[in-house]
């Protein structure tokens, strides 16, 4: 299945937290034009929060998380609402599918994430993803749904990520740069700050989700969702935005949700012999290398691994809890505390 994930931006559907309507319907005629050169589209759309403000005529979008979390709510159903009437002037059916960090943290919900999206599209139906703002606080806090539309794509083996801002792409001085082959601390340097009072992402989230969408082999590009069938163009190869290229190497699946979806509920300082063995020899973490445990954390969370000086050697699924192993540092255990298979390295 040819598979295209979108994801819209606030500044694209609700600019100054206003709805657009007229530029969602045709969002949605390039959707359905994209669907019949033989893709299937899925989409995670911001702007619930935006509605919501709007909605209250605040003039700014409230600081605290727990308002932000009602905005969600109020909006959420505005936004839904809007989509399902442009898709039935198209006899097409859409989708709610609202997930939070604990849907990918979680294994078993995960994959029925999976399941439920590709079900959808064999049914012809267009999942509209959004992240559960109105529960979740992570999801308000992170760079909105870039993030999301990353780990969506990853999650169905996307053919493609389309990152839609009210910006061409990435710009290089005062020109769009159109293609990007790495990811580095350079590309980052490119991002201008810039902000609104209804939106939370930028330039930067987008790259960490270009990121981690090309190393799952997935084609990214960011591009303005205020340009006429940029979807189509995107798909057909033409010239729009800028282009990330996916990376040869890419590692396995489950290596990649550990990467990306798993969240890290501690952290797990070792020495230096277990960091050349970790790192160099691919070997298991023992518990004979631990100098420090520190978080809050039980057996199969997602925990940060770093050497005694407190740098990165990557993140792994642990086989104890916090509790077991504070006062057992340096003490040999039963099983390893992280199995290699389930350690990723720091990039």
């Amino acid at each position: 299945m040819k598979t295209i994930v979108v994801k819209l931006g606030s500044s694209v559907i609700a600019p100054e937290g206003i709805l657009n309507p007229s530029r969602i319907t045709r969002l949605v005629k390039d959707f359905l034009a994209v669907e019949d050169k033989g893709y299937k589209v899925v989409l995670v759309s911001s702007g619930a929060i935006a509605c919501g403000v709007n909605k209250l005529g605040h003039k700014r979008r409230p600081q605290d998380m727990h308002s932000l979390m009602a905005l969600a709510s109020l909006g959420q159903i505005m936004l839904m609402d809007l989509y399902a009437q442009k898709f039935k002037r198209y006899d097409k059916l859409c989708a709610q599918i609202l997930l939070t960090w604990d849907d990918f943290d979680n294994r078993k919900r995960f994959l029925n994430a999976r399941y439920t999206i590709n079900k959808l599209l064999d049914m012809g139906i267009v999942p509209i993803i959004n992240e559960n703002d109105a529960v979740s606080c992570d999801e308000i806090r992170f760079g909105e749904n870039d993030r999301l539309a990353a780990l969506v794509a990853d999650l169905i083996s996307a053919r493609m990520l389309v990152l839609l801002s009210d910006v061409e792409g990435l710009m290089d001085g005062d020109k769009v740069l159109r293609e990007v082959d790495q990811i580095d601390s350079k590309i980052f340097r490119l991002v201008k700050k810039s902000g609104s009072a209804f939106t939370a992402g930028g330039m930067v989230s987008k790259l960490e989700a270009a990121g981690i969408a090309t190393s799952a082999g997935i084609k990214t590009v960011i591009a303005s969702g205020q340009k006429k069938n940029v979807v189509c163009c995107v798909a057909q190869g033409k010239e729009a935005g800028t282009v990330f290229w996916p990376l040869k190497k890419v590692d396995r699946a489950r290596k990649r949700w550990i990467a990306f979806g798993k969240k890290i509920k501690g952290k797990v300082y070792i020495d230096d012999g277990a960091k050349e063995a970790i790192l160099k020899k691919g070997k298991s973490l023992l518990s004979v290398g631990i100098v420090k445990v520190d978080g809050e954390f039980k057996e199969k969370d997602a925990v940060g691994i770093l050497d005694k000086d407190g740098v990165s050697c990557g993140r792994g699924i642990i086989n104890y809890s916090c509790q077991e192993l504070i006062g057992l540092a340096g003490k040999k255990l039963d099983k390893e505390v992280v199995h290699r298979d389930n350690f990723v390295a720091s990039v």
